[in-house]
């Protein structure tokens, strides 16, 4: 089915409910942000093929000489409302109607509902993630499952922030003069127009995280759409608030000034740490001294991480703005008690470092692991939050520290990990799934993103060495990946895997490892199967 108004076109098949969404006055709103912000979208993303070209001839990213001014600077973003005076744990996850309830219901002070890396962009999951949202901000969300237990609101719920998909991204089912529309404008415009009356009348506000950002001038591109949506509902700007993930290398060298941009609508930055480690392989992959370990040792201790953390804290709390840190992919482990101790002292133990060097909050991926989080920040910051202290403002963070590339090796285990997990999150991806438990981890698309670039990048480098002298080689690969194909079917069962995407998956991976051109996002190609 399609519904065209004026140069808008719908091609994707509407469900019931949907025309509510795809409201004649919302796909108004949608074709006038493609129309004015369309074409600055994509030659932004021009200008990021260039700096990676820049990179590919041996240039290293560091702070810009243009805008030292901004830099040092006295200025700080405007106030942030009462109700993100107080992150300290946030939980992110789908946009399914079960996880909007149980998140919401976490206990967690935010809940971040992901149209991004940890929701698979069918349009079924799109649209009816935009109708999930709508009924939460509404309070009338429930859902009964197939036992016939119920799921709705708590009379006190976190404080909902919406991630839209990256500039990077199109959404095909919405066309503008026959072309697909940017995602981005997509996912954020259709929970702005729909919302912001009723986020304001309950006292809370339209607020998002924006990712994958590589420049100020992307974060620019942002800032005037907001000032755009304002202008069009009507709304005093400042309204909109946003919290930038820093999980582009290219990003960490510009944290001043995307706050810059954004400062009359900024809530803050955030450490992205998974895609984080994926963006500095990417960027920096054919410098011949780059190369990482095994991803589980590449942890937020080591040097470039930390500094980037550091960074991090020093710039917001320095801007009036708030810190907030990295995930913890961890879930329980229900069936081991042991297992389960291991991780949630792991978890423990990273919030621990995360608070105690000023980060004003936290992220976790299941409800289980709010209650762990929130003792440990109800620990260490008996406040709301950290901002006004002094932590951290003595560093002085160099463009070598953020790019001190960590010591580590590379294990066979290490390569079969990679292949296992890349593999099954894309078989999860394509069948809708994209926030994917495996291995007791909630893996979305940034932890497959590092699994494919190390084996890509393995294969290639000189220094893709397995501990014992053995180079990564292709050949390695296809061995590896059937023998890992045969673990993942014993472990899911046979009829699982033959119902799994398993195939397309398979020759998916093959082509990202395969292709001696990087493949710059998975979900790219991925979106073409869907």
């Amino acid at each position: 089915m399609s519904t065209q108004t004026t140069g808008i076109e719908v091609v994707g098949v509407l469900k019931a409910g949907y025309n509510e969404v795809l409201a004649t006055e919302a796909l108004r709103f949608i074709e006038e942000l493609e129309q004015n912000f369309g074409t600055r979208r994509i030659q932004l993303l021009q200008y990021r093929q260039k700096r990676q070209e820049e990179l590919n001839n041996g240039y290293l990213p560091d702070f810009l000489p243009e805008t030292k001014h901004i830099r040092n600077g006295d200025w700080t973003i405007a106030p942030l409302p009462k109700d993100l005076q107080d992150r300290r744990v946030e939980i992110t996850g789908p946009t399914d109607r079960k996880m909007v309830i149980n998140a919401l219901n976490s206990g967690a002070k935010v809940f971040m509902a992901d149209f991004e890396d940890a929701t698979s962009p069918t349009w079924e999951n799109i649209v009816e993630g935009q109708i999930n949202l709508r009924d939460a901000v509404n309070r009338t969300i429930s859902y009964e499952n197939q036992n016939g237990k119920r799921y709705v609101l708590k009379e006190e719920t976190a404080v909902l922030f919406v991630r839209p998909r990256g500039l990077h991204l199109e959404e095909k089912h919405v066309l503008l003069n026959g072309k697909p529309i940017s995602a981005s404008f997509f996912d954020f415009g259709m929970y702005f127009f729909h919302n912001v009356k009723n986020l304001l009348a309950k006292r809370t506000g339209p607020y998002f995280y924006l990712p994958k950002l590589e420049s100020h001038l992307e974060a620019r591109l942002w800032n005037d759409v907001f000032i755009f949506a304002q202008e069009k509902l009507a709304l005093a700007q400042g309204t909109i608030k946003a919290t930038v993930l820093i999980e582009t290398i290219m990003a960490a060298f510009e944290m001043n000034e995307i706050l810059f941009e954004l400062r009359d609508h900024s809530a803050g930055l955030n450490c992205g740490r998974w895609d984080y480690i994926f963006s500095y392989l990417k960027k920096l992959r054919n410098h011949e001294n780059v190369i990482l370990p095994d991803r589980s040792q590449v942890t937020m201790t080591v040097p470039f991480m930390r500094s980037y953390s550091l960074l991090t804290i020093q710039t917001c709390h320095r801007r009036k703005a708030p810190a907030i840190g990295g995930m913890a992919a961890q879930i329980p482990v229900r069936d081991n008690p042991e297992a389960n101790e291991k991780a949630f002292a792991k978890v423990r133990a990273d919030k621990e470092r995360e608070a105690y060097d000023g980060h004003d909050g936290t992220w976790v991926a299941h409800p289980g692991l709010v209650p762990v989080a929130l003792d440990v920040f109800d620990r260490e910051m008996p406040v709301a939050n950290q901002i006004h202290t002094n932590k951290q403002q003595k560093i002085n963070i160099t463009a070598s520290d953020l790019l001190e590339t960590p010591t580590g090796e590379i294990t066979e285990e290490g390569v079969r990990v990679n292949i296992n997990v890349g593999i099954q999150y894309i078989a999860s991806w394509l069948s809708g799934r994209g926030a994917a438990p495996i291995h007791n981890l909630m893996e979305d698309a940034a932890t497959a993103e590092i699994s494919r670039a190390q084996v890509w990048q393995w294969i290639r480098h000189p220094k893709g060495v397995l501990k014992g002298g053995r180079k990564i080689t292709v050949e390695m690969y296809e061995q590896f990946k059937v023998e890992e194909l045969e673990k993942i079917k014993c472990e899911i069962g046979a009829h699982a895997y033959e119902n799994g995407r398993f195939t397309e998956a398979v020759e998916l991976f093959d082509s990202l490892i395969l292709n001696d051109e990087f493949v710059e996002f998975l979900t790219l190609p991925g979106y073409k199967l869907l």
